[in-house]
């Protein structure tokens, strides 16, 4: 459908737009050095990532998701649970059988997520220990420590929709049970809490450019920040084929090791960081202005019969999401909006613990059900036009009749 107000293709188009000649001339540098892998653009990215957050590194990698993986395995988590899945889809064993063979770590996570979070922890053959979401849609530190057995390795808090999860409650618990943190702020970019980024609480932040996040780029990328050297190492190494000779840039203070191991192939696009880098000069005035967007939708939707989110004082906003009832309002609110040509996303139909063989729905998560019944999200790019949001809000009280 072609939609007069789409719900984020607009902000790539736009931003292109305003900032052309920049975009063809970062691009353009990078042909005409012929720097395409690992080169001095993907180094300066990664340092303005680790000054921005407050680490002191910053690893670029492929993706959000390959930033999540590759933190599990550096950090060691491991265990034998995708060879059991492997075997329970062939017809060999059945999921309980699975379940008392299992051997290997448990990571402390929540289904109220993008499937990356759980993806990452099942690929380095641990298990994922879900735990249900507050009214706030983050972890509930209240949760935490009945979900601790002796398996558990890491906690995997998820800074969902640019809210920052209670970190000083997840830090004790993480201390008092000795577990590695591996922040996901993939969605919380300039997210902070009590003065303090995203991202720099855990042993590892992990972060996602795809096009339609915070800081976006042209296609995918992502990047692990720490303040460990030695993970910060291993994390090169990680993504580069355990070979940091291919990595000029760094070679002098991250030398490749006398000792090889088997690694990946992960590794943040040299153009990719160069349009990044444009992007990343006006990072700030994106989040100013969501936060405008935000505030607009906030004080034009109040009085209605939804309910609007609620942010802290150290909130960014990714994406702005109301939550209307009932799925069957849901969808008659979505071919309403669908019919003024504006388009909003509904995403959490089914929360990843009830899709089916993931064998997950061992699980019981009330919150995260209740939140895939209802919430839709609104434009919120910075692109988007007051008299756009203006429209939006319009259609909204047409909707509820007001």
């Amino acid at each position: 459908m072609d939609y007069r107000i789409n719900f984020i293709n607009n902000s790539y188009r736009r931003f292109a737009k305003a900032h052309k000649e920049e975009l063809i001339n970062a691009f353009w540098d990078c042909l005409e050095r012929g720097a395409l892998i690992l080169r001095e653009e993907v180094s300066k990215f990664e340092d303005n990532l680790a000054k921005y957050v407050g680490t002191k590194y910053a690893i670029g990698v492929n993706s959000g998701t390959d930033a999540l993986f590759l933190s599990c395995k550096a950090l060691g988590i491991k265990g034998n649970w995708n060879y059991l899945l492997e075997r329970v889809y062939a017809g060999e064993i059945t999921i309980e059988e699975a379940h008392k063979l299992f051997e290997g770590d448990e990571v402390i996570t929540v289904a109220h997520t993008f499937i990356a979070s759980l993806q990452c922890i099942v690929h380095c053959g641990a298990k994922p220990m879900l735990i249900d979401v507050a009214e706030n849609e983050l972890i509930n530190p209240d949760l935490i420590e009945q979900a601790i057995t002796e398996r558990t390795k890491a906690i995997l808090p998820v800074h969902f929709h640019g809210k920052v999860c209670d970190m000083d409650r997840i830090l004790e618990i993480a201390k008092k049970h000795n577990l590695y943190i591996i922040e996901d702020t993939a969605q919380a970019l300039g997210s902070s809490f009590k003065g303090r980024m995203a991202g720099s609480f855990g042993d590892l932040g992990c972060f996602s450019f795809n096009t339609p996040k915070l800081l976006g780029g042209f296609g995918d990328g992502g990047a692990i920040v720490t303040n460990n050297r030695a993970l910060c190492e291993k994390l090169y190494l990680l993504r580069n084929h355990w070979n940091m000779a291919q990595t000029s840039v760094r070679i002098v203070d991250f030398p490749t090791p006398e000792i090889v191991q088997w690694a990946f192939k992960s590794r943040l696009d040299n153009i990719q960081a160069a349009l990044l880098n444009v992007k990343f000069k006006y990072y700030n005035d994106f989040l100013e202005r969501r936060k405008k967007i935000a505030d607009m939708y906030c004080e034009g939707l109040k009085g209605l019969p939804l309910k609007l989110p609620i942010y802290g004082e150290g909130d960014v906003i990714q994406e702005f999401i109301i939550r209307i009832g009932s799925s069957e309002e849901r969808e008659k609110f979505k071919q309403f909006m669908d019919s003024k040509g504006i388009e909003v996303l509904i995403r959490e139909t089914t929360p990843n613990h009830k899709v089916k063989n993931l064998y997950l729905d061992n699980f019981s998560l009330p919150v995260t059900e209740s939140i895939s019944k209802d919430a839709v999200r609104l434009p919120a790019y910075p692109e988007l036009e007051d008299s756009e949001v203006k429209e939006i809000i319009q259609a909204i009280k047409e909707f509820y009749g007001s």
